[in-house]
């Protein structure tokens, strides 16, 4: 397994997509080797080093820290690093959307971690060990970083990180429902991470057929009028990012703690968990017999 680059730098950047592909070796790429990190450093664009965001020393920390602590189950890292990962990480949406971000932090920052929690195992009909390149430069709900800030960005409940931690511990909850558009309403997620957490929906056959049977249904029903949700409160989000700078390491025991934000409404998300249960019952499950009834 390879370790960090010789060179880490000390914030993060921008790394263009365009610039990543010559530093994705076939080495890298099946965790045998790691570039130096001196010349990946002369194609970024900086960010502003007075903004205390950017510094990586807190990001190294908890990357190695997930890595020792879940050793021997690595798919449990996810529901750990997600929540800190995102308030030690304060961005605006705007800035998770650029991309060129989790290139850099992913392949300038921790490498390593990329190999040692997507590194697949060896199968029948693919026998050598490999990396997919797309969990260092790919879409938001597939690479590394990206996909874990946007799950704990889409299913906090307020400053709760407590339903990221649920809706992680679910690798095909936030593999499949972090591509629907209705994900970002906030009932709707929250409504999902409490099936989930009541066991009604569990692997990822039935997680994939709720999901469908949920978009179907909102091409005819908007969810905004069956369960409404406050609007976000955007002072709460621009303070929590300004006192970046002062907040203490978040803790490794216990959950961080998001934007003080107000919570989705409770009678929203009671009737969407209990409408999306009465999908589930005739969704299309594959292997059930009853599905599609």
């Amino acid at each position: 397994m390879i370790t960090k680059p010789n060179h880490v730098p000390e914030h993060l950047a921008l790394l263009a997509t365009s610039a990543v592909d010559p530093f994705l070796t076939e080495e890298l790429l099946k965790a045998e080797g790691v570039h130096g990190g001196i010349d990946l450093a002369k194609v970024v664009e900086p960010l502003p080093e007075d903004d205390a965001r950017w510094a990586v020393e807190p990001i190294r920390g908890l990357v190695e820290d997930a890595m020792f602590e879940f050793r021997e189950d690595r798919t449990r890292a996810d529901a750990w690093l997600a929540p800190r990962l995102h308030a030690t990480l304060r961005l605006t949406r705007r800035e998770a959307a650029d991309k060129r971000l989790w290139n850099h932090l992913a392949l300038a920052v921790a490498p390593d971690y990329v190999a040692w929690r997507h590194l697949s195992e060896p199968t029948a009909t693919r026998p050598e060990r490999r990396i997919a390149a797309e969990r260092f430069r790919g879409p938001a709900d597939r690479q590394c970083f990206s996909r874990l800030w946007w799950a704990a960005e889409l299913f906090r409940n307020g400053p709760d990180y407590e339903p990221v931690v649920v809706a992680c511990r679910n690798q095909d909850l936030i593999h499949t429902v972090l591509r629907l558009e209705l994900i970002d309403h906030r009932p709707t997620a929250q409504a999902l991470v409490r099936l989930s957490k009541n066991g009604l929906v569990t692997n990822g056959r039935e997680v994939v057929g709720l999901s469908a049977a949920i978009n179907a249904a909102g091409a005819t029903l908007v969810y905004d009028v069956l369960a409404p949700d406050e609007p976000r409160e955007a002072a709460a989000l621009r303070e929590w990012i300004e006192e970046a700078a002062s907040a203490p390491p978040v803790a490794r025991r216990e959950l961080p703690t998001g934007p003080d934000e107000a919570p989705a409404p409770e009678q929203s998300v009671a009737a969407l968990a209990e409408y999306f249960a009465e999908l589930f019952e005739t969704a299309p499950v594959r292997g059930r017999a009853n599905a599609g009834v």
